[in-house]
């Protein structure tokens, strides 16, 4: 047990300059590109999918709560929000980066769900154009995307601040996941998921919709730990938007249709996570 906790430590203390400057550069980048970046996703029209997947897949500081607070507006489709909560990866990207993860397999990852979101996102605003639901004329005004980050501090405090709780998290989460491990044993958990091909999706979808950091923290985590495969994980990160499922029951008006929303993310992360369990994708 005191090996558990100890190498636990040992691993997230390894991690924290990693993370550090990964978000440095991560932060630097955003303040450079935050405006350019909203303003191609306002302009991308039938086109916004593609453009909303492109720019979710680089983890910015609440990315998914602008395109929430634009959808709510009516300023971007249904297709394309969906389009952008699927390829955000939130955590995920950092943490890889920091446990020296090959870049061929996060490339392969994100790619995955690049294309998941771009077609779904498609799929979902050719049926709504058939379906004649018009965009609506209501614009929601001057609504707080900063409040869910700590971007406006500078780049060195927000990264410090982002460093600090995400190496806390990780540290909580190994811990409790190597515990685990440690009490019931690691073949016997890869077994039970890995021999149940429909019920990790399923179960990765439901921890996805966490909506903050947690969810990538916990799903990135297990698929390091070999728990989990990279079909589960898939399916959680597709699952996965962050605190933008928050935002969106604060501004979007209409609880059944944010249901709605959440429920169509749910399924088609899930179904995507089954698809490439069942083809046999490993990465």
């Amino acid at each position: 047990m005191k090996e558990v906790l100890l190498d636990s430590i040992i691993d997230c203390i390894k991690l924290v300059p990693f993370l550090f400057i990964t978000y440095l550069i991560m932060e630097y980048i955003e303040h450079k590109t935050e405006d350019k970046t909203k303003e191609a996703i306002k302009k991308s029209g039938k086109y916004g999918p593609f453009i909303g997947s492109l720019l979710g897949i680089f983890p910015q500081c609440g990315f998914s709560v602008s395109a929430t607070n634009l959808y709510a507006a009516r300023v971007i489709t249904l297709g394309t929000l969906i389009s952008v909560y699927l390829s955000t990866s939130d955590e995920m990207l950092p943490i890889f980066l920091s446990e020296a993860v090959p870049i061929s397999k996060i490339l392969s990852i994100l790619g995955i769900k690049l294309i998941v979101g771009m077609i779904a996102g498609f799929i979902i605003d050719l049926i709504m154009r058939l379906k004649n639901k018009d965009l609506e004329d209501e614009k929601i005004i001057d609504l707080c995307e900063k409040e869910h980050c700590h971007c406006e501090h500078g780049i060195v405090k927000s990264s410090l601040k982002h460093t600090l709780s995400i190496s806390v998290f990780i540290l909580i989460v190994t811990i409790i996941i190597n515990l685990v491990i440690y009490l019931i044993g690691e073949e016997t958990i890869i077994g039970f998921l890995q021999n149940r091909p429909i019920l990790g999706p399923i179960l990765a979808g439901i921890i996805g919709l966490i909506p903050n950091c947690a969810s990538s923290v916990i799903l990135t985590q297990m698929y390091l730990e070999n728990v989990i495969s990279v079909a589960t994980l898939i399916s959680g990160l597709l699952v996965g938007a962050g605190v933008g499922l928050a935002v969106l029951f604060k501004t979007n008006k209409g609880i059944k249709q944010n249901i709605r929303i959440v429920l169509l993310l749910y399924i088609i992360g899930v179904i995507s996570g089954i698809i490439i369990e069942f083809i046999g994708i490993k990465i």
